[in-house]
């Protein structure tokens, strides 16, 4: 990992304190003859206001609107790339009224953390969107372009101070590879975690930061404002309906998906796993997922079963190397 990564706390510790604070919420087990949908409970592995908690509550209003399940509550337990919510999660076998959001963050927050769960504690459920990170600085920033910012950084490998979600984040890792194109090691790199697009914007307009990497999703209306300029984004195309360019068009191939999903508990029988895909799947199809699909620049990205295990398998293996890579 960076020699400089801030934020970086003891597992344990962190664990401890996030379980704790998890244990005000309600997170309520069903009974044997109980509907699942009836009290359902999404576990966003994250803070208030970053991308698994948008995620988790676009899901959880789309439900409520089409009465798919009318008392679905949103539960936060961040921490640790997603890895705290991972944990406590693995323990709730025999809970099947809970769902985990997962994605791309939580691979790299497995492997970078060396946690002690995965994906084979949970029972997998679905892929279901995915979107892409833009990097942006402060409005006053002198650095107008991509090749601006490289440049300038490789004269100065630990000038600059960088932020985006938890270690191992597609946020980080966009990062870490533009760095690696660039020719400056991993260990230069000083990158400060947050727990959304938010509280970075807040670092760059403080000046405790000079560049953030976030989904666009979650900076799209501050870039609008001027309050922040958009330098690239780590995309194989243009954000439909904006100006921004891409990085590869800039000279530097970086495209990093940034997917969003949901876990079962352990040992979730074929009943209920069923039963739970159906109901994000019929989520999925409804308008007001639609929407939340394009009020957020998401991309449909519907998997289940087989497939869906072949990816997240893929997707681990791709990190796990680019991680080991990168010396992260």
């Amino acid at each position: 990992m960076s020699r400089r990564l801030f934020g970086k706390v003891a597992y344990g510790v962190v664990a401890v304190a996030a379980i704790g604070a998890a244990t005000g919420f309600s997170i309520r087990s069903a009974s044997a003859k109980g509907d699942l949908a009836t009290n359902l409970t999404i576990i966003a592995p994250a803070g208030a206001g970053g991308g698994w908690d948008g995620f988790a509550r676009e899901t959880q209003q789309a439900m409520r609107v089409n009465r798919f399940a009318n008392n679905a509550q949103v539960v936060n337990i961040p921490g640790a790339g997603g890895t705290i919510g991972l944990g406590k999660f693995s323990t709730m076998g025999g809970q099947p009224d809970n769902i985990l959001a997962t994605g791309t963050a939580m691979v790299g927050g497995i492997a970078l953390n060396k946690s002690p769960v995965g994906f084979s504690d949970t029972t997998l459920l679905a892929r279901v969107a995915e979107d892409y990170d833009v990097l942006i600085a402060d409005a006053d920033s002198p650095y107008d372009t991509l090749e601006d910012v490289m440049t300038a950084w490789k004269k100065d490998p630990e000038g600059f101070v960088w932020t985006g979600g938890s270690a191992g984040s597609v946020d980080h890792l966009v990062i870490a590879q533009l760095a690696q194109q660039a020719g400056i090691p991993g260990s230069s790199i000083t990158y400060i975690p947050k727990s959304g697009g938010g509280e970075a914007i807040q670092t760059l307009l403080s000046g405790t930061t000079d560049f953030a990497s976030t989904g666009y999703n979650e900076v799209s209306d501050q870039i609008e404002a001027g309050r922040v300029k958009a330098i690239g984004v780590a995309a194989p195309n243009r954000i439909e309906g904006t100006d921004i360019p891409t990085m590869s068009e800039q000279g530097y191939e970086v495209t990093l998906t940034n997917w969003r999903g949901y876990l079962g508990v352990p040992g979730l029988s074929e009943e209920d796993t069923a039963t739970l895909i159906d109901l994000l799947k019929k989520t999925r199809d409804s308008a007001e997922w639609k929407d939340a699909l394009s009020r957020n620049n998401w991309t449909d990205v519907w998997l289940t079963g087989p497939e869906f295990a072949d990816f997240v398998d893929e997707d681990t293996a791709r990190i796990e190397a680019l991680l080991k890579e990168l010396g992260l």
